[in-house]
């Protein structure tokens, strides 16, 4: 191939893909992002304004909607956002070799894609099926479940779809209940920007286990178990960094406290005070507070439905992860209790080796995925 290939990214707001985007524009791609993403926002991230297709006028009305009235009819609002940026990505599409887009959120567009250009479509799916997804949702009281408008648009995608490209084993095992799709399926575990999360340069002073967990406090990421795992334990504390969901929080616990929902720009300080980051989630596509942490040189204990075992790929970061099973809080209890532990004897994490880190980074994501392009286009050029 002499010409560089055509890629076309469409996102909603940031995503991981506007970090794809970056890394493929570095590997030599001509790429085009469309997005919602104020062109300063996509510049502060790699992503040059001439590469950027502003969706934001289709997305306004509902992004309006959504700063006014958040608790007014979300699931109406959403199905509305996500119509006018297929309609707008269709109207707006540039010719492509390659169509990379949001699955649930893409429908029209892909099909425009395929017809206009003959290009290639990639769903980009960061979690479990929706079938699957909306299984365990359905079997956790009070969790809110994908609603019957994404769950029909995530099917059609799959149909539709060339490739269906997600970040996670226990994710790319749920597909095999649907015998098509799961043929689609690539596996390419998130990457994290190293240098905004630096190797802490050494491990921090005491004895004292701290944990940290990073995101929505709620069903589906298993804080109830977390909370029950931590009955009764002492030598152990908790800092929660993200918002309130559907879980209730234990303030009344002076072993938990809660920061609230922080910039990015924080969770290098507040990963710096701790020792392990607990991800016990019952359905979480990755979470790329792994990485986050990982990188920053803490331990991990996470549920076998995250990212976390895909990240164990050299010895230096199998030593850090734990994988619980999910839902199980005497599990999570013991491996909190075995850190705890070790953190007593005084045993510390060894710094990660450079290329230790390299694994985790966006460029290593990019790579991995920049050849399964390659091969998969190579055919149709």
């Amino acid at each position: 191939m002499t010409d560089p290939i055509r890629v076309a990214i469409a996102s909603a707001g940031r995503f991981h893909v506007l970090d794809l985007a970056r890394e493929l524009l570095g590997l030599g791609f001509d790429v085009r992002f469309y997005s919602y993403v104020p062109a300063a926002r996509a510049e502060a991230f790699g992503v040059p304004r001439a590469a950027l297709v502003s969706l934001l006028p289709a997305a306004a009305p509902m992004l309006a909607w959504a700063r006014a009235l958040p608790g007014v009819a979300p699931g109406r609002r959403e199905a509305m956002l996500h119509r006018a940026l297929d309609r707008a990505v269709a109207r707006r599409l540039r010719p492509c070799d390659v169509l990379i887009a949001m699955s649930g959120i893409y429908r029209d567009a892909l099909v425009h894609a395929r017809r206009r250009f003959g290009a290639s479509v990639w769903l980009e799916r960061g979690s479990r099926h929706i079938l699957s997804q909306d299984e365990i949702l359905a079997g956790i009281p009070g969790a809110a479940r994908p609603t019957a408008d994404t769950i029909a648009r995530e099917l059609d995608g799959y149909r539709f779809a060339d490739r269906i490209v997600v970040p996670s084993g226990h994710a790319a095992a749920s597909f095999a209940r649907d015998a098509d799709a799961a043929a689609k399926v690539f596996l390419d575990p998130l990457g994290v920007d190293l240098a905004a999360f630096p190797q802490r340069a050494a491990p921090r002073e005491g004895r004292d286990l701290r944990l940290v967990f990073a995101g929505s406090w709620s069903l589906r990421k298993g804080c109830d178990v977390l909370a029950a795992a931590m009955a009764g334990l002492d030598g152990v504390t908790l800092t929660h960094a993200g918002g309130i969901g559907d879980c209730p929080f234990p303030s009344g616990d002076a072993r938990f406290a809660s920061v609230g929902a922080v910039d990015q720009a924080e969770l290098p300080r507040i990963y710096g005070d701790a020792d392990t980051l607990v991800l016990p989630s019952r359905e979480d596509g990755f979470g790329m507070v792994l990485t986050q942490a990982l990188a920053s040189g803490l331990g991990v204990i996470a549920s076998d439905r995250t990212g976390a075992p895909d990240l164990a790929t050299t010895p230096a970061l199998r030593e850090r992860i734990t994988i619980v099973p999910h839902g199980d809080a005497a599990a999570l209890r013991a491996a909190i209790v075995a850190a705890r532990d070790r953190r007593r004897s005084g045993e510390v994490l060894p710094a990660l080796a450079a290329s230790d880190r390299g694994t985790l980074s966006w460029r290593a994501y990019a790579d991995r995925y920049a050849e399964e392009l390659r091969r998969h286009l190579a055919g149709r050029r």
